[in-house]
């Protein structure tokens, strides 16, 4: 800050009045009873004339399981890492495989999906058709595993139809939720069912008659 002094005429020669030069942005409090002014503190908006960069998106590395429709068993895909690619199109969740760098598959807000923390896991169930595909994404821990799940659901989120048609985005969402609770229902159904004809198999009594 560049202070000019400059001597007043001889009834203020007591004091002197500094005059403060400031840029075009800064402004000045009202004069003190001592005849000074005193800046206003600028607010930061002021100090930062362009907006910060971005970090780029750390990649988040998971454990991959599969449950493919009408199956009620998880299969180990391996280990696989998960990025955000933004580059050319909308944002989408790519998940590919950490010894080969093979896409095992992407989530965008064209998907029809819905994500779930369980643990260090996010469920992610994927609607094809009226089945369900399962992924499983196990986490380093929990704070990686809900970056995990906040990423999934921002880049999913179908903000334009949210805005454009609420009503028709909600059933949408409603449609897939039901979907993936239905096929919950029945796994858990065929899941009793099996377990039903395993406990009446042990309570028969498969020995052979004896002879008289």
């Amino acid at each position: 800050m560049d202070v000019d002094r400059a001597p007043l005429d001889h009834q203020d020669t007591l004091h002197e009045l500094p005059q403060v030069q400031e840029s075009s942005f800064a402004h000045t409090a009202p004069p003190l009873s001592n005849g000074t002014h005193t800046p206003l503190a600028r607010s930061p908006l002021q100090h930062s004339g362009t907006a910060q960069p971005r970090e780029p998106f750390r990649e988040i590395p998971v454990k991959v399981h599969i449950r493919r429709p009408d199956r009620d068993a998880w299969v180990y895909v391996g280990r696989a890492t998960v990025s955000l690619d933004n580059t050319g199109h909308p944002s989408q969740v790519v998940v590919r495989a950490a010894s080969t760098d093979k896409i095992l598959t992407v989530f965008s807000e064209s998907s029809e999906l819905q994500a779930e923390k369980r643990g260090n896991f996010v469920v992610v169930g994927c609607l094809d058709g009226s089945k369900v595909v399962s992924w499983s994404l196990n986490a380093l821990n929990s704070s990686e595993t809900l970056r995990l799940l906040a990423c999934i659901e921002l880049t999913c989120y179908r903000c334009k139809q949210a805005v454009a048609d609420p009503r028709f985005h909600h059933r949408s969402r409603r449609r897939i939720e039901r979907v993936i609770k239905d096929d919950r229902r029945r796994r858990h159904k065929r899941r009793q069912d099996q377990e039903t004809m395993i406990d009446l198999f042990s309570k028969q009594d498969l020995n052979e008659p004896e002879d008289t």
